[in-house]
């Protein structure tokens, strides 16, 4: 008898959240051993007594999981979950090099803002050096400074990322 596999293929799938319960979701996704990915900067929170270092979501409302068919309606056993980001009824899946790009990208701390828009300008290329190395995006020279755009199409977030001189692109 012969067994079907492709329910058992894991994709990226991103996870719209309740406001500020990013972190509770993580959490609990953990718990339950579903493997998944919160994107998290440090900044420093000014409150009327004292300040802070704290760690925020990069991208509000948004955890990435990555997933089987079989555990699609499993993670919605965790409070804080609102939704799949979908498109038609459909959850889109987020390819690995963008979700790889982005990991990238948070965890050797490199100087990026997130913006909320899609881009139409820009050439593709690959980083050919530096802790980039690998990631594919869009390049545009601004006053003399290199911006590479990684975009994270199906949720509508791009990650532009300052790269230095040292850094070398194809």
């Amino acid at each position: 008898m012969e067994t079907n596999n492709t329910s058992a293929v894991k994709y990226w799938y991103a996870l719209y959240t309740k406001s500020r319960a990013e972190k509770k979701v993580q959490d609990q996704l953990i718990k339950k051993g579903i493997e998944s990915y919160l994107p998290l900067k440090r900044e420093l929170r000014q409150w009327s007594d004292r300040k802070k270092w704290v760690e925020t979501p990069i991208i509000s409302s948004y955890v990435f999981i990555r997933i089987s068919l079989d555990d699609y309606r499993k993670v919605f056993e965790i409070p804080g979950i609102v939704a799949y980001v979908s498109h038609k009824g459909k959850a889109v899946v987020i390819p690995d090099e963008e979700m790889e790009a982005m990991r990238k990208t948070v965890e050797n701390k490199l100087n990026f803002s997130v913006e909320s828009s899609s881009l139409k300008k820009g050439q593709q290329v690959m980083v050919t050096s530096g802790p980039l190395a690998g990631v594919k995006g869009k390049i545009t020279k601004i006053n003399g400074q290199k911006k590479l755009y990684i975009e994270i199409s199906q949720i509508g977030y791009t990650l532009v990322v300052n790269l230095d001189e040292a850094t070398s692109i194809e």
